[in-house]
């Protein structure tokens, strides 16, 4: 099974790009979007109804615009869920949760949290009950696969200037807390654990042409349940397909939904 993950910063402007047609020359069998920023209505048909593709979409209805994901898989899930279901958090289409018989794939665009200070406490606080969500599905018997734009670096290895940013957002010390509490709870960040010392970034700061320098972060992951890492056949950035300021990730896993 392959699937690939994506913040596409705007799906309409993405497709526009030729991006989709770009995906699926690549044929994965579920395909994650992160930071859609538009209701389902919004899109063009072609977006909405892809030949042998189920398609899921979650936007947000705090903010129109907003943050927003969306799901094509080629196998239809046994259920589908949105968010986390916890109400103050799942206002903004952030979350989707697709149910197979004996694992879960869950597409999440954690908050930036960047702003006012309660902006960073909501972002923990997703963190926290994020957590809550996937452990309790891994006590109901599933093996748990969650990717998207978790928007932190988790070690200094996984941004170009850690020292310049030990006080930004996305790389402080309780942000990066969360991820290892993410890895000691038993989900394997598949591409450290693979490439332990490989420098590679999935974002790029488009105001400073930072992706022209390569001044990037690696913030886009997949995470798998440790008990079916050794199922991981590959996992890779694409950090040379244009098409927003994310690159996108894969993962080949030897599971059948």
């Amino acid at each position: 099974m392959k699937i690939v993950s994506w913040n596409v910063n705007g799906i309409r402007a993405w497709h526009k790009k030729g991006c989709l047609g770009l995906l699926l020359e690549a044929d994965p069998d579920i395909i994650c979007l992160q930071e859609t920023k538009a209701e389902k209505e919004q899109l063009p048909v072609e977006l909405i109804e892809i030949p042998g593709y189920f398609s899921y979409f979650n936007s947000s209805l705090e903010r129109k615009g907003h943050s927003g994901t969306a799901v094509y898989a080629k196998i239809n899930p046994e259920k589908v869920t949105y968010g986390l279901g916890v109400k103050d958090l799942d206002g903004q289409g952030r979350q989707i949760n697709l149910f197979y018989k004996d694992f879960v794939v869950i597409n999440c665009y954690f908050p930036n949290g960047g702003g006012p200070e309660d902006r960073l406490q909501k972002k923990l606080k997703y963190y926290e009950e994020f957590l809550k969500f996937i452990n309790k599905i891994r006590k109901s018997g599933k093996k748990v696969i969650f990717c998207g734009d978790v928007n932190v670096a988790h070690e200094e290895i996984d941004l170009a200037r850690p020292e310049s940013n030990r006080e930004s957002i996305g790389f402080l010390p309780e942000e990066r807390a969360w991820v290892d509490r993410f890895i000691e709870d038993g989900y394997v960040d598949v591409f450290r654990d693979a490439y332990p010392d490989r420098v590679e970034y999935s974002y790029w700061d488009t105001k400073t042409r930072a992706r022209d320098r390569n001044v990037g972060w690696r913030i886009d992951y997949f995470f798998v349940d440790e008990t079916i890492l050794d199922k991981v056949v590959d996992n890779k950035i694409y950090g040379n397909v244009l098409g927003s300021d994310h690159a996108p990730i894969e993962l080949a896993i030897n599971l059948k939904p």
